[in-house]
């Protein structure tokens, strides 16, 4: 009988296609995932894997393997994670990836109740402004806006992703008025740097009717973080595009407002990824339910919208 972990890095191993991939996502090292592959293929008497210096690809004997165990190793893992602590709660590791300025403000204030409410749940959270692989890098969960699916990950909607325009009453005061989005060309932007490609990612603004425009906003300067740029703003320095989760916290002190209040930036859904599994893991399911009811009893989707 093949052990599980062998299983477990040979699948890995085929779906990341490298053992350094596999070893990532399951906590071991490259050289490790390789032998337990090895070990496998020696007991098994065939070659899973056709490695060269640069790829790893399966044999038609590794795809047949695939197919046959990978379902029946997703219903194991599945029920080794739901296994109860003793005192009957939801238990283990909760690897979790969220954007840094968001998580801390409005994800890391729960971890008390949860705490209180799942102790055998061993919170591992990741603050990156960046998309994970879920699969690959071995996340139970992510907290990310306007991301495509891909396969074998679903998602829970939380909240629209808006970005709105903000700048501070004495810059607006001080600069000449801004009634359409044309006027935009002639003011200071600070503009935020995309955390995937380093440049200024452009958007287009939309009003309630629908209609379009460019942001036009000239770059006096970048910032790679959205509470960097507030506070830029705060300082008068210019105008700023940020999420509404971040844009919040100005607001409601008055220390920033919203430029062009009736124009806004649709990018999708703020939403909960996690992986597609038949039976989800009984610590990935109540983080998944507690943060769902942590936005509908605080109304957070209605705070989120730039309908406001």
């Amino acid at each position: 009988m093949e052990s599980l972990t062998s299983i477990e890095c040979f699948v890995a191993s085929a779906e990341a296609g490298s053992f350094s991939a596999a070893a990532r996502r399951l906590g071991l090292t490259s050289a490790a995932v390789g032998k337990n592959v090895a070990r496998l293929e020696s007991n098994l008497g065939v070659r899973l894997f056709q490695r060269s210096t640069r790829s790893l690809s399966l044999t038609e004997a590794g795809e047949r393997f695939l197919r046959e165990v990978s379902g029946g190793l997703s219903s194991i893992q599945s029920a080794v994670a739901n296994l109860a602590s003793a005192d009957g709660q939801p238990a283990g590791v909760l690897k979790v990836s969220m954007g840094t300025g968001f998580g801390r403000q409005y994800i890391v204030p729960l971890l008390g109740e949860f705490m209180e409410r799942y102790p055998a749940i061993s919170p591992d959270w990741y603050f990156d402004n960046r998309p994970v692989d879920l699969i690959t890098e071995g996340f139970d969960a992510a907290i990310a806006g306007g991301i495509e699916l891909p396969p074998g990950i679903v998602a829970r909607e939380l909240a629209p992703a808006h970005r709105v325009l903000l700048a501070s009453p004495a810059y607006l005061a001080s600069h000449p008025a801004i009634r359409t989005p044309e006027d935009l060309a002639e003011h200071d932007g600070i503009l935020i740097r995309s955390p995937q490609t380093g440049r200024v990612r452009p958007f287009s603004l939309r009003d309630h009717g629908g209609q379009q425009a460019p942001v036009t906003l000239q770059q006096r300067m970048t910032m790679s973080d959205a509470n960097a740029a507030c506070e830029v703003a705060e300082a008068g320095l210019g105008i700023t595009l940020v999420s509404m989760p971040h844009a919040l916290l100005y607001l409601d002190r008055g220390t920033l407002v919203r430029v062009l209040p009736d124009w806004y930036v649709d990018t999708g859904m703020l939403s909960l990824y996690f992986t597609a599994a038949r039976l989800l893991p009984a610590k990935t399911r109540v983080f998944v339910d507690f943060v769902v009811e942590h936005f509908r009893r605080e109304r957070l989707a209605e705070r989120f919208s730039a309908h406001r």
